[in-house]
């Protein structure tokens, strides 16, 4: 408390005790898939746009090389299509070898990493520079990496010697020189050309140079300069630009440290393999001098499923891949593995959505499968109210092969998914609603196979006589009738989330009935806006929801080890799965 020691007016805020809470968001999802180009390990790339996800993972991906697992550009955009506006991506491929490494660094048919270095002449020298694309594959082959020398620190020579230590030179000015630097000589006389060293030692206005060099004569006018570099890189779908670095290791400007956000680059500098002249023949007396660096080595490898890959390996976090690269981003709530039906992968990810409680599967069904107890059996793989199933594929315009073809339904269904949570609410059933950019279907069911197929939780996406193409199902793969719509199950997900991210303010407080009742009151707020908002079926909130919290919920042993326990019901609303009218005859004069 406060001390009030001298007489006046004393203005306080206090706490009023009920905190305000903000419900999560649901509408982000997660896709995994093969991509041209795009990080394979460490965390999902988040991607706001189609031309986002081109910039990070490149295009659309040839049928012919990749087959059924060519569908992530194609799911991205159809997700955004339908009302998606923020997703996570992560590739997945083979494990990947390096084009620099000894050969042990990886599969032989696995993707292979592009890269482009500079040497000294000789046959033997080791690389002074080495560029290397971010991620695998054949796309860095055509990374475009320029270099053009940036002289800074201009001072004059004003004496050159000879001496046993080396080529020494005095400086008018030798500040913002250091040991290990890259420097460039330039005469005063004319068609002299420059000439590069390094500084073996730095002492006040008296620097060593590491290699011989032309006599530089007293009267030349010649003139010191600092080395330094513009970088300057692009593919095919971005560019990148680094100004002033330096290849020297303790300088802050370190091209290595320079480029450790670059979406296409890694750099690896060792002056200590830059020999005498090198620079020279590098530029070859070019006008403006500037080095291109030509990328090589890269590869796509053996293009082959593999459920390991999608499923992905755990460890630490920067070397998380496939599936298990999701598990700390905690935003996804929707989750999807485009155009991969494969069980062995969709069980996994109905597990992973499972475990984390938070997040929701889309799965995709065979394209050829087409028989009604094809598609039952096929659903019967998995019981579950964290999934759901749907069919047929969808006919939509493929960019690369510049005609219509079949796309995996989950893409279409995750922007659906997004769009109904942001117009109307999770708790609306994503179903009744227009999948865009389709202009027709694989298959076309009708209501006697829908009969058979919806109470089995395979949704199915129909054309409806004037309505277009919509989703019509709204059912989860779970067998236990109370949670057989996704609406239901995604509410839950939603509640739950929202309380757990907005209640930790109650951790480590008092735990008394002056913290119950904060806590009570916070949620019933929650709860209540929720219920006024149509989330919650009832009259009245008392009929839409309850929340117990106290002695009839906490035992003294509870209270002892730091345990508080709040009890809460909530009656979600369900679809009107099935609209009846029964219409009768109603005689002339009767009441």
């Amino acid at each position: 408390m406060a001390e009030y020691l001298s007489p006046g007016v004393y203005v306080e805020e206090f706490d009023a005790g009920i905190k305000a809470m903000e419900g999560v968001g649901t509408s982000t999802a997660g896709f995994i898939g093969m991509a041209q180009k795009g990080p394979v390990s460490g965390m999902p790339v988040l991607v706001t746009s189609m031309a986002d996800y081109t910039r990070r993972f490149g295009g659309y991906l040839s049928e012919r090389a990749y087959g059924q697992m060519r569908f992530l550009p194609n799911a991205v955009e159809q997700y955004f299509n339908n009302g998606g506006s923020a997703c996570y991506v992560m590739r997945v491929c083979k494990q990947v070898k390096t084009a620099v490494d000894d050969g042990d660094g990886g599969q032989e048919d696995g993707a292979a990493v592009a890269a482009g270095s500079l040497a000294a002449a000789q046959a033997d020298a080791k690389p002074f520079l080495t560029l290397t694309a971010a991620d695998p594959g054949a796309w860095g082959n055509d990374i475009h990496a320029v270099l053009t020398p940036l002289m800074k620190c201009r001072t004059a020579i004003t004496k050159a010697e000879k001496t046993d230590a080396g080529l020494t030179l005095a400086l008018q000015d030798a500040s913002g020189f250091m040991e290990g630097d890259l420097v460039c000589i330039q005469s005063g006389q004319k068609d002299q050309p420059a000439v590069y060293n390094r500084i073996a030692e730095a002492e006040g206005n008296r620097l060593v140079l590491m290699w011989e060099t032309a006599d530089i004569a007293d009267d030349a006018k010649a003139f010191l300069y600092l080395v330094e570099w513009n970088l300057a890189v692009r593919d095919e779908t971005a560019s990148e630009q680094y100004e002033g670095v330096s290849l020297h290791p303790d300088r802050d400007n370190f091209l290595e440290h320079a480029v450790q956000k670059s979406w296409l680059v890694t750099a690896a500098a060792d002056l200590a393999q830059l020999a005498a002249g090198t620079l020279e023949a590098l530029f070859d007396g070019a006008q403006e001098p500037s080095i291109t660096l030509e990328f090589t080595g890269g590869s796509d490898g053996k293009i082959e499923f593999s459920a390991s890959l999608y499923i992905g390996q755990d460890g630490a976090p920067d070397a998380r891949t496939g599936l298990m690269a999701f598990k700390t981003v905690s935003d996804v709530s929707i989750m999807a593995v485009p155009g991969v039906s494969d069980v062995t992968v969709l069980s996994a990810l109905v597990a992973h959505c499972e475990e984390l409680g938070n997040r929701f599967a889309v799965l995709d069904m065979p394209l050829f499968h087409r028989d009604v107890t094809e598609l039952q059996d096929f659903r019967e793989n998995f019981d579950s109210s964290y999934a759901a199933v749907y069919h047929p594929w969808l006919q939509c315009y493929d960019p690369l092969l510049k005609r219509n073809a079949f796309l995996p339904p989950s893409g279409s269904v995750a922007g659906i998914y997004a769009r109904t949570d942001i117009t109307r609410g999770v708790h609306k059933a994503p179903a009744n609603e227009v999948v865009k950019s389709c202009t027709g279907l694989s298959l076309n069911y009708n209501e006697a196979e829908q009969e058979k197929l919806n109470p089995k939780g395979v949704n199915l996406i129909r054309k409806i006589g004037g309505q277009g193409i919509r989703i019509w199902g709204a059912r989860t793969c779970s067998n236990d009738g109370n949670w057989k719509y996704i609406n239901v199950r995604r509410l839950f997900i939603f509640i739950e989330e929202s309380i757990r991210a907005n209640t930790n303010w109650a951790v480590f407080e008092p735990n008394d009935e002056m913290l119950w009742s904060r806590v009570e009151g916070t949620i019933r707020v929650f709860l209540t806006a929720q219920w006024r908002n149509g989330a919650l079926a009832g009259g009245t909130a008392e009929e839409a929801f309850f929340i117990n919290i106290g002695k009839s919920t906490m035992t003294e042993d509870d209270i002892l080890n730091g345990r508080l326990i709040c009890v809460i019901g909530v009656a979600p609303v369900r679809p009107a799965e099935f609209v009846v009218f029964r219409i009768t005859q109603k005689m002339e004069g009767a009441q």
